[in-house]
């Protein structure tokens, strides 16, 4: 989902009705900094969005390198079961993210989305999401869990592991393609078109930042590309 330009406006009248209209239109960025939001982590607005590169490259900087463990062990199970509702709003993580990344967006009922459009940030096509066909949209982990797994979750409480699963910051609502071709890879081995690679870069390194999960040297290193394009 492209990350809104900052617009400057000097007449006060009309910067009120962007507020407003933004508002009533229910969109929220992929910052993951919707006021009505709650995350049990610390705050995250640092760590999403394209602008941010400078706290991006510090924190990458700090992080640690490794070959990463193995997969031994690992299920999704491992991480809590899928899409709480870790907010308390009565909606579980997955329409939560889909009501956040659709624009369009239709429900049956307080939180069940049935239909909208994604701008998806992994081909830069419009996607029509129907509940019907609801594979065709899914939810990727920014920061996939099985990497997570080799580069220290494993050594995590359950708690911890379904805390990162469920973290807005670490979810994109994209098409089923890219998302099954990302898989379980890092930064060095798949990458998201040209202009997200930015966007992304920032968020996979603010995730890795603020769970201290280590990253792979190559990793490191495309990930730094990554944000030259920033």
């Amino acid at each position: 989902m492209p990350v809104p330009r900052r617009v400057s406006v000097k007449v006060t009248s009309v910067l009120v009705s962007v507020f407003v209209a933004a508002g009533c239109a229910g969109n929220v960025s992929l910052n993951g900094d919707d006021p009505s939001s709650s995350h049990s982590g610390k705050s995250s607005s640092k760590k999403a969005g394209k602008g941010n590169e400078g706290t991006a490259r510090k924190e990458l900087s700090g992080l640690k390198e490794s070959a990463g463990g193995s997969m031994s062990g690992y299920s999704r199970d491992e991480f809590g079961p899928a899409w709480k509702d870790v907010d308390h709003n009565g909606c579980d993580t997955r329409d939560d993210i889909l009501s956040r990344d659709l624009t369009d967006v239709k429900k049956r009922d307080k939180c069940t989305v049935i239909s909208g459009r994604l701008d998806d940030p992994y081909t830069g096509k419009d996607i029509t999401f129907a509940k019907a066909h609801a594979i065709d949209v899914q939810i990727d982990h920014v920061f996939p869990l099985g990497l997570a797994w080799r580069m220290g979750a494993k050594d995590w409480t359950e708690d911890k592991r379904s805390q990162l699963a469920n973290d807005r910051d670490n979810l994109l609502a994209v098409s089923s393609r890219p998302n099954e071709q990302k898989s379980d890879k890092g930064p060095s081995e798949w990458q998201p078109p040209k202009a997200f690679e930015c966007t992304y870069a920032e968020k996979f390194i603010g995730v890795a930042d603020e769970y201290h999960l280590s990253v792979t040297h190559a990793d490191h290193t495309e990930l730094g590309d990554m944000l030259d394009t920033c």
